[in-house]
């Protein structure tokens, strides 16, 4: 029971003793109290007066009168124009973090028998993934870690764009320029290969402008089945899967469906002849069908082109009609870069125009751009940052950062080893995910090691702090010994920022925003840090008050390992 549900159940059996009216226990309006006043949480009066017949003050005095002689838990109180301001005892603090401690899953919340897909990743065969890549798919993971915690069962899926004009370009450069050229050949991964291709073929494409034409085609032929197409392509393709689950594996990226466009773009077309029957969608004379949306404050949108072909949205219209015919979806989140906002806007009103209730249950998480230094990368260019070059130069800069540091003599090579890769992908995720999904990001790899500060490692720290002092600890304690010690100021601010902890995952799941967790177990840290200096726990004489302090410090460990797991990030024992 949170602190604000257990204010409202006092108040209403106060409401009942004083003016013998039953009130509805989530009817009354609990907050945190405001900086300026004292107090802990505040109850609104105001909505009660009808009730009470009282002044506001009056009405706060006498309900506060009522809780501080029959509610231990509440040792003060102060009545201020409408709010009434209680102060909770040392008995509550002591009994909340009892709770917290006793609570194997805290941080979990019940089930809400809700089934929802996350969509991501998603990318396109024809080039390796890059920095840009690595946002999506670590938002994806966590927004669905949490989604989970919220209590819903959750479906991690990707749609793998493996056909249309791009991939034709990768393969058109192939055929032309690379001369028969594999992975094994080359000592390249398969995906680093066919990423060459395209951005050859982007260069091509400049001097030769008119070859745009024989990709076209290619693509036709594709759709016809030409075995030769169909060849190259199943190749090509099969280059790019390994390297893409070399890097999902570094990562600690997995899915529980994957879907190829080659198999769902058809399903569009079906749903395009649908659209045809009732009238929502056109064909216009050169065989082009549109759905036009002017009246919606848009514009016409292209669903199936002259030729025949499916464009983006007709594989989309398919996948999503299926998805939620066969999972039985009650809500489905893609996550994918603000480029694509309008994109999304068209896709969930078609589908409504289309008679799909479930339209409206479809989120686009639009999160911003990755930039460097340097400026926007661009992939027809080159100018990307390859996922798998970051992923060691992270494990590189974590080895650089901790051998510096010298407190890793005693540790083995192959433990020092997995620490590192710890780290570096500590560091990477924590940067990428402690920033609101919304705003465009700067990413610099450095600053993201740093040891203080924001970041993974600063977090990663903490908790092998804390696991170092619970290694020298000589004394057994559990739950109960949380009781019968009278609390710091400072152990209540470190009890009260824990007990947000369900909250958080409430907000961040319904924000879709894996940045509330990540700036959370930020402030953890933060605070215990500043505990630790302040206050002394192994050097502690009185034993009660040393069960006390490591029963807390364990459980801050354990939200810490919690909130990161959320995030995709493991936290070490030691550093």
């Amino acid at each position: 029971m949170s602190a604000e549900q257990f204010i409202q159940q006092k108040a209403a059996a106060a409401i009942l003793a004083i003016y013998g009216t039953e009130v509805a226990e989530t009817s009354l309006q609990v907050s945190v109290t405001r900086k300026e006043f004292e107090g802990d949480y505040t109850l609104v009066t105001f909505p009660l007066l009808k009730i009470t017949r009282q002044a506001p003050d009056a009405t706060g005095n006498a309900i506060g009168e009522w809780l501080v002689a029959n509610v231990p838990e509440i040792s003060a109180f102060n009545s201020v124009k409408g709010f009434l301001n209680l102060s909770f005892s040392p008995v509550y603090w002591n009994e909340s973090l009892q709770a917290m401690v006793s609570e194997e899953s805290f941080g979990q919340l019940p089930s809400t028998g809700k089934r929802i897909m996350v969509e991501f990743s998603s990318p396109n065969t024809n080039k390796p993934l890059h920095l840009g890549h690595i946002r999506n798919n670590l938002l994806g993971d966590s927004v669905s870690r949490i989604l989970k915690a919220c209590g819903n069962e959750v479906i991690k899926a990707t749609l793998v764009n493996d056909r249309g004009v791009h991939i034709c370009k990768s393969m058109y450069a192939w055929e032309k320029l690379f001369n028969g050229a594999t992975p094994e050949s080359t000592g390249k991964k398969g995906d680093h290969l066919v990423g060459d291709c395209y951005v050859a073929y982007a260069k091509m494409e400049k001097e030769h402008p008119e070859i745009i034409d024989e990709v076209h085609k290619m693509l036709v032929d594709w759709e016809a089945g030409d075995p030769h197409v169909r060849e190259l392509w199943s190749m090509m393709n099969g280059w790019v899967f390994k390297g893409f689950d070399e890097t999902y594996k570094a990562l600690g990226i997995s899915f529980d469906k994957v879907d190829y466009e080659h198999d769902t773009y058809l399903l569009g077309k079906e749903l395009v002849q649908k659209g045809l029957d009732m009238g929502v969608f056109v064909k216009d004379p050169d065989g082009s069908v549109w759905c036009d949306l002017t009246a919606d404050g848009l514009d016409r949108k292209l669903v199936l082109r002259g030729d025949g072909t499916s464009v983006y949205i007709t594989q989309d219209l398919g996948t999503a009609e299926r998805r939620f015919a066969n999972y039985n979806l009650d809500s489905h989140v893609y996550v994918v870069g603000n480029e694509q906002d309008y994109h999304f806007q068209v896709l969930k009103l078609i589908l409504g125009k289309l008679g799909y209730a479930w339209a409206s249950q479809i989120y686009h998480l639009s999160y911003g751009m990755v930039e460097l230094p340097e400026g926007k990368m661009k992939s027809r260019e080159g100018t990307v940052v390859d996922a798998d070059d970051l992923i060691q130069s992270m494990y590189e800069e974590a080895k650089k950062t901790s051998e510096e540091s010298g407190k890793l003599a005693d540790v083995s090579v192959q433990e020092r080893e997995k620490l590192y890769h710890m780290i570096g992908l500590g560091a990477l995720k924590y940067f990428i995910i402690k920033v609101d999904p919304k705003k465009t990001m700067l990413f610099n790899p450095k600053e993201s090691i740093d040891f203080n500060g924001n970041t993974g490692p600063f977090i990663q720290y903490t908790h092998a702090r804390i696991c170092s002092i619970l290694r020298k600890a000589t004394v057994s304690f559990g739950a109960a010994d949380v009781l019968g010690v009278e609390p710091s100021a400072k152990e209540v601010r470190l009890v009260k920022l824990l007990g947000l902890y369900p909250a958080k995952v409430a907000e961040a799941g319904a924000a879709l925003s894996p940045a509330v967790i990540a700036n959370y177990a930020y402030d953890l840290a933060k605070e215990f840090n500043q505990y630790y200096h302040d206050t002394p726990i192994l050097k502690e004489s009185d034993e009660a008050v040393l069960k006390y302090r490591l029963a807390l410090i364990a459980l801050m460990a354990r939200v810490l390992r919690s909130a990161m797991a959320l995030l995709g990030i493991e936290l070490p024992e030691r550093m």
